[in-house]
């Protein structure tokens, strides 16, 4: 099962980094759009960080090099769900900082999602 959420983790984390990189400016819209819906938005975007997190932490309970690096994202974003659910207005504060004119900082988050898709793709084809 770990093998099987590192492909999952390496696919998407290649599709989303890829499109960062590609769509920021559509990225930036879209957490506007989140933002302006207020705590539901929030809620929105904290669960998919709570689905995604709490998979690979269910499935890749993993603390060695370099799986951890998978296990301690999974955690990193269960964690950020777990403070938007109980604090919604920072998580209003973080999106509120996203603007259009903001959106390249999206292509750094694009070119780090490729790089640990790399990573997990090395770890499961290439070791």
């Amino acid at each position: 099962m770990e093998r099987a959420i590192e492909v999952f983790a390496a696919i998407n984390f290649f599709v989303l980094g890829v499109s960062h990189v590609v769509q920021h400016r559509a990225w930036a819209e879209f957490f506007v759009r989140l933002q302006q819906q207020g705590r539901p938005g929030v809620f929105a975007n904290g669960f998919l960080s709570l689905f995604t997190g709490s998979l690979i932490l269910a499935f890749h309970p993993v603390w060695s090099w370099p799986g951890v690096v998978l296990t301690a994202i999974g955690s990193a974003m269960v964690l950020k769900a777990a403070i938007v659910f109980v604090k919604p207005d920072w998580g209003l504060a973080s999106m509120g900082r996203v603007t259009p004119e903001t959106s390249h900082k999206f292509v750094i988050a694009g070119v780090l999602l490729i790089a640990i898709s790399g990573l997990l793709a090395y770890s499961i084809w290439g070791a």
